[in-house]
């Protein structure tokens, strides 16, 4: 009797239990990977709630407003663009019918210093309209074929926190944070081999726009002879973050204004355009930031167009950082006062106190982190002694306690 092979896998009848065909021939082994396939996908797409209705772009910024202090322009933007691509999602969902109008996907592109709630933004976004979301760092990806993460890495982390539900993964965020650190140094392009700036372009440009990713189902490296989950991104929401140093030189250059980092206010004789509307002051410049200034930072032609959604974001002022400290809903005095009540204990901040914190934190030229690790080093003491005192009843934190760490 002739041997037989599969027509999937290769492996001939000697090695494993073969089902003749006709025209193919398949074996025990795949008809049960398949069956597991089928299984899986039904069992994902059952299990994935039907949207809810989008909310509004003011609902969206009026939930922003209680997580992000200020950034009030950028929280509009992202309101917009997110109701719309939420919006594209319901009605292919519930299956309006098609007039021949394709809505495209709009990718988000945040620029602004670090420290001032860029990925914050992009988790809290997450939060509210209760999808997967996932965090990756575009200055550990490499090209396909190379030492480092995989473009699709990213696909694969927010799948992991979509507990493996494929279809729940589609309607996803993800957050590239460093995406500035990929760019080319030069404005001509290179025709020599760029593994972790100008390449990491061209790799994420499929993902951005839309692309079927396989995802070896436990990680790790792919291999010929594995079985892969599909994921397909058309639906995924990117948001690329930044500090982008540097740019607004290449904004001043372009219209003939001057000014150092991206709350500084331009030099020039013309009469200013647009206000910055948290402060009524003149706006950034960086606030004019155009897809061809991003291209002469680095950033090719091609990526540009796949985040179409550009804002930038000023840096935190003293004021904001007081504010930060105390009027967002999981604040760091409201989380002390949190874990101090645990053991009986009243915490209270004076206002100088918080001023003082904010001017320290304000020093590390950190924004917002700074704020983490002066309350870190402020309440260590406090902290290990609350616990088990009974004497200890009321904490009144005052600017001399600051000013003598």
């Amino acid at each position: 009797m002739k041997e037989l092979t599969c027509s999937f896998c290769g492996r001939s009848s000697k090695e494993v239990g073969m089902i003749p065909g006709p025209e193919a021939n398949i074996c025990v082994d795949c008809v049960r990977h398949a069956n597991e396939m089928v299984t899986r996908h039904e069992k994902s797409a059952k299990d994935v709630p039907p949207l809810p209705p989008t909310p509004t772009p003011r609902e969206i910024k009026s939930f922003l407003d209680q997580y992000v202090i200020g950034h009030d322009e950028v929280k509009k933007v992202l309101a917009v663009a997110v109701h719309n691509h939420y919006r594209r999602l319901e009605a292919a969902e519930n299956g309006k019918k098609d007039d021949g109008v394709e809505i495209e996907k709009s990718n988000i592109l945040l620029i602004g210093p670090t420290g001032t709630g860029k990925t914050l933004l992009a988790r809290t976004l997450a939060k509210m309209l209760g999808v997967p979301f996932a965090i990756g760092d575009a200055t550990v990806l490499t090209q396909a074929g190379y030492v480092g993460e995989d473009v699709e890495n990213l696909v694969r982390y927010l799948l992991q926190n979509a507990d493996g539900n494929v279809e729940l993964a589609k309607r996803g965020i993800i957050y590239v944070d460093e995406i500035d650190k990929i760019a080319s140094k030069t404005d001509n392009v290179s025709i020599t081999r760029d593994v972790s700036g100008e390449g990491v372009q061209q790799a994420l440009l499929k993902i951005l726009e839309g692309t079927i990713c396989r995802i070896p189902p436990k990680g790790g490296r792919k291999h010929p002879d594995q079985e892969y989950i599909e994921v397909d991104t058309s639906n995924i929401l990117f948001i690329c973050g930044g500090a982008f140093v540097g740019l607004d030189r290449i904004v001043g250059e372009r219209t003939g204004k001057r000014a150092i980092g991206f709350g500084a206010k331009a030099e020039e004789e013309e009469p200013k355009k647009g206000t910055d509307a948290a402060s009524g002051g003149p706006a950034p410049l960086s606030m004019d930031v155009r897809p061809e200034d991003l291209v002469k930072f680095g950033l090719i032609p091609e990526f540009t167009g796949r985040l179409p959604v550009i804002t930038t974001m000023k840096e935190l002022s003293e004021d904001d950082l007081v504010r930060v400290l105390t009027e967002p809903r999981n604040s760091l005095v409201k989380q002390y006062q949190k874990l101090l009540a645990m053991d009986g204990v009243e915490l209270k901040f004076e206002k100088d106190a918080l001023k003082e914190l904010a001017k320290s934190a304000l020093a590390r030229k950190t924004g917002a982190r700074g704020l983490r690790a002066e309350m870190e080093r402020l309440m260590t003491d406090i902290m290990y002694d609350a616990p088990g005192n009974a004497k200890m009843k009321k904490v009144t934190i005052t600017k001399k306690m600051i000013e003598e760490l």
